[in-house]
């Protein structure tokens, strides 16, 4: 009975001290860490988020990159930090649902050591090829790489990346074989795209966009399942004969396991508020990413189904980590 008493004691102890914590939130500054180098998709939607975090919440919301190993250097930072509130990432398909299923000692537990926020935004791709590669079109390309099998390399924002992923259900779908060769974000990729170094990559749509509109790089479809309005005339690979494909990242913000419900409800409301503002939405459409905003249950459902989702593409495909 006493080891009881004693029990509910430490409890009611517990609630009462995280409750403390939650109505004193933010006392300073926070972070929020972004897996991958400056100035790709990620880091974007991270300083947006950042900005408008830090009027809402009276406090200096600073973005931190930590690129390296396909997110699972910040992802494993952030899961193992204290649960405060001071320290959130910017998560993404890559290093939250997809390296669960490439990396069998992965360093944490994508959902036992992660708490779901808010998802803010998915983002299409897009299938580049160089201006030098004589196809125009999705069969042209893969009647050129049937032809030259294995003779051809197509590049990614990195091992595991949704971009590597992308590019691994078109081999599996297409039945082609091109050589991956994996760079530190897509802004190095598309660096490297227009060198020619590369001369088919798939690429998030913020920085494939820019170098369509020039020519410096050719469209060839979308990865999402519908069209996309900044490039209307671009079908996407289910249009071009492989039914059935989708692909594409979302970037949505968690908080280490542990951190108090009331700080993640908190975190979660303004967010979702920052979604709903007209000028996010218009600078979402203006990178080629889709407003999402939902509550943390929402979040984690989705969370459970990507899962299991990439998972079966890492099987089917075959992909490993070089």
């Amino acid at each position: 009975m006493k080891m009881w008493r004693s029990g509910l004691t430490m409890l009611a102890v517990c609630l009462a001290t995280a409750g403390v914590q939650a109505q004193e939130w933010p006392a300073r500054p926070l972070k929020i860490i972004v897996p991958f180098p400056a100035g790709g998709n990620t880091d974007a939607v991270a300083r947006m988020v950042a900005t408008r975090l830090s009027d809402i919440l009276g406090q200096g919301v600073a973005v931190e990159n930590k690129a390296g190993a396909g997110g699972v250097i910040a992802t494993d930072f952030v899961a193992k930090s204290a649960p405060d509130g001071y320290t959130l990432l910017m998560s993404s398909t890559g290093p939250h649902t997809v390296m669960p299923a490439m990396m069998p000692k992965i360093p944490y537990d994508a959902v036992r050591d992660l708490v779901p926020i808010s998802n803010v935004a998915s983002n299409a791709q897009v299938l580049l090829v160089h201006p030098s590669v004589a196809a125009r079109n999705v069969p042209e390309l893969i009647a050129l790489l049937k032809r030259e099998p294995g003779k051809h390399a197509y590049g990614s924002g990195g091992v595991a990346s949704t971009t590597h992923m992308s590019g691994e259900l078109f081999k599996s779908m297409a039945g082609v074989n091109m050589i991956h060769v994996p760079f530190k974000g897509g802004a190095p990729l598309a660096v490297a795209s227009l060198a020619g170094e590369v001369p088919v990559s798939f690429n998030n749509m913020f920085d494939a966009l820019p170098h369509i509109r020039v020519g410096k790089l050719r469209g060839l479809a979308v990865t999402s399942s519908a069209r996309q309005a900044q490039l209307p005339d671009l079908p996407t690979l289910a249009e071009t004969g492989l039914a059935g494909y989708e692909s594409g990242p979302w970037n949505g913000v968690v908080a280490p396991a542990g951190t108090p419900p009331a700080i993640i409800s908190r975190l979660s409301q303004a967010v979702q508020r920052i979604v709903r503002e007209p000028a996010f939405q218009a600078r979402m459409a203006e990178i080629g990413s889709v407003p999402i905003g939902d509550t943390p249950e929402q979040f984690r459902a989705h969370i459970a189904v990507e899962l299991t989702r990439w998972a079966k593409v890492v099987k089917d495909s075959g992909a490993k980590l070089e």
